[in-house]
């Protein structure tokens, strides 16, 4: 799914909707159990086989997804390249084919496991593009470590969540610290995982044949996220004309076949991108 700033909407419009917190230990949006987790999978994690193949996988369907959301644009997209800011990057699937785009500017990729952000770095070492200044860069923190922009020219015009609500405890506070990041005008595209029955059976038994996002253990069940409830999120909580257009599309893991996208979602849903 994607959610779009409107043109009209300017920065401190939406910083005194929603505020942006002091976060501590306590209130930030890390896990360190999950932090936990995912520093175990760093070394695994460019293995197109290995555990985080699906992510490898669904990245051309991350890149068609942005594409339709720019496509739908009223307006033309700008000829201006564009600047990225990566949130949970992991090592760097997402980050690396962004900063390869002839219409990117720059890639700002964030993620809080220090083993996860060294195999990016180390990976990234391999394509001298990516080493041009400015081009990609790696930062081991999270998204509330960021300062609050303080103008359109520190915002960006593609804030990413790929795989990630779903790891977050409170996802409201969340989103909002994320909101003030996108240009008016710019969108926030994530993806997560349908809660269905489904899903719920297929993690517990036929899923162990390829169809699973992340080793085991890497998710829970009962925080995946439905459509309806972040269209509901997105239209009261968020509410007050501060965003320009919702758009989603289902991804389903068909056995055999890999991840197939379209403009459906239906019971068996199994991911989902916003834009």
């Amino acid at each position: 799914m994607a959610f779009r700033p409107t043109a009209l909407c300017n920065l401190s419009l939406l910083l005194r909707q929603y505020p942006r917190r002091s976060y501590s230990s306590s209130t930030s949006s890390v896990s360190l159990t999950e932090v936990s987790h995912f520093d175990k999978l760093a070394s695994s994690w460019w293995d197109p086989n290995g555990s985080s193949r699906l992510l490898h996988q669904m990245n051309p369907l991350r890149h068609d997804f942005i594409s339709s959301c720019l496509d739908s644009q009223p307006e033309p997209p700008s000829i201006a390249k564009r600047r990225y800011l990566d949130v949970g990057c992991g090592a760097g699937i997402f980050a690396e084919s962004a900063a390869r785009l002839h219409s990117t500017e720059s890639v700002l990729a964030l993620d809080p496991s220090s083993e996860v952000i060294a195999v990016a770095r180390e990976h990234a070492q391999q394509d001298p593009l990516l080493l041009q200044p400015g081009r990609l860069e790696y930062g081991n923190k999270s998204i509330e470590d960021l300062p609050t922009p303080k103008s359109s020219q520190d915002q960006f015009d593609i804030l990413t969540l790929f795989e990630v609500i779903e790891h977050i405890n409170q996802p409201a506070p969340f989103l909002c610290s994320c909101l003030p990041f996108v240009k008016p005008g710019g969108w926030l595209i994530l993806s997560t995982i349908a809660r269905t029955w489904m899903k719920l059976a297929y993690d517990k038994g036929c899923g162990r044949g390829g169809g699973q996002v992340g080793a085991e253990g890497t998710h829970d069940w009962k925080k995946y996220v439905n459509e309806e409830e972040m269209r509901s999120f997105l239209g009261g909580w968020m509410g007050g004309g501060v965003m320009g257009g919702v758009r989603s599309q289902g991804v389903v893991f068909v056995p055999g076949v890999g991840l197939e996208g379209g403009g459906w979602w239906g019971e068996v849903g199994e991911l989902f991108l916003w834009g």
